[in-house]
């Protein structure tokens, strides 16, 4: 599936993604490939995204990007909220 995550200054992230984990208003979840359409509401906290490939295969990563040490394939964003929607396998996150 395909993610994009935007905040107003700039766009953070764009890429294929495996799973993508979310700090919504009340706690966190997860959305996959094939999910139902959703519009939710996000909290602050952290965006965890597994990538479809390493990291280092993506070119141009925002410095808000953390990459994760331990596995080349989860790459992480730290967001004070936002609105996530996901519609057919392309999630657009507009983030503060």
């Amino acid at each position: 599936m395909h993610l994009e995550i935007i905040t107003p200054d700039t766009k953070i992230f764009k890429g294929e993604v495996d799973a993508v984990q979310l700090p919504g208003l009340d706690g966190s979840f997860q959305v996959l490939k094939n999910h139902a359409p959703i519009i939710s509401a996000l909290g602050k906290g952290t965006v965890k995204i597994d990538l479809t490939t390493s990291h280092e295969t993506h070119e141009n990563l925002s410095e808000l990007v953390i990459k994760d040490s331990s596995n080349n394939k989860v790459i992480r964003v730290d967001i004070n909220g936002g609105v996530l929607e996901m519609l057919g396998d392309k999630i657009i996150l507009l983030a503060e």
